[in-house]
């Protein structure tokens, strides 16, 4: 299959089947868990910030840890379908620190608790999902952002371009390696962490809020990513 026709062929086929969400958050999930599909790789999904650590404000005065749950939610039920094994970091609006009483202590702890999770995951590979913030509203776009980790320029490459081409036509946006995200320079499995968009764009936060626009942009993730794998075996992607 040509590389223009994979992802609008996953995207109609994950498509036919999400509606199935609206009946309940994790029906995909359990009809999915009763017949796996074996996969070499175990995906954790990391909705980012959470508890007291909320992250960004939405130009309408949402936290940016509520997107990163919904959105992270809606992709572990498609990773679901498609087979994968999944670990989701957290499936509410918490905080997995364990230990610290400050805030800051909090929040080391969480960062460092995530790190572990990831390195002692057995063939993982992360997904990390935020969302952007700057003064100037006027700013808009997918951005994916890569761990210097094997495997990890390369998938954020096919993601930033499968956003751009679905989601975004006219960005001009491109990957970039982390630099001073402490998950990112820690993990020692390949790793990409995704900024769905600006919520101090009010367009883009309008469609951040939608679910509908949130089905369709996990679609583009889960697609890619599954396409990424299957051209990547075990045996030439380390993970």
């Amino acid at each position: 299959m040509k590389k223009g026709t994979w992802i609008l062929f996953y995207i109609l086929f994950i498509g036919s089947v999400v509606c199935l969400m609206e009946i309940g958050s994790r029906t995909v999930t359990v009809m999915v868990e009763s017949a796996p599909i074996s996969r070499q790789s175990c995906i954790i999904v990391d909705p980012g910030h959470g508890g007291e650590d909320g992250g960004a404000t939405s130009c309408t005065g949402i936290l940016e840890s509520a997107y990163n749950l919904s959105i992270s939610m809606r992709l572990n039920d498609l990773l679901h379908l498609l087979g994968y094994d999944t670990k989701l970091i957290r499936a509410s609006d918490t905080s997995i620190y364990t230990q610290g009483k400050t805030i800051a202590q909090k929040k080391v702890s969480d960062l460092k608790e995530r790190v572990r999770i990831v390195n002692e995951t057995e063939n993982a590979l992360l997904l990390s999902i935020h969302q952007n913030h700057f003064s100037d509203a006027r700013y808009s776009g997918s951005q994916v952002f890569y761990a210097g980790t094997q495997g990890s320029e390369d998938l954020a490459k096919a993601l930033q371009s499968a956003l751009t081409k679905v989601l975004d036509p006219g960005s001009n946006r491109t990957s970039e390696k982390s630099s001073g995200v402490y998950l990112m320079e820690h993990i020692i499995k390949p790793g990409v962490l995704i900024e769905c968009g600006f919520l101090s764009n009010p367009a883009e936060e309008a469609k951040l809020r939608d679910k509908a626009y949130q089905q369709k942009l996990c679609c583009v993730i889960a697609a890619t990513v599954s396409q990424f794998l299957k051209e990547h075996p075990s045996d030439s992607f380390k993970i």
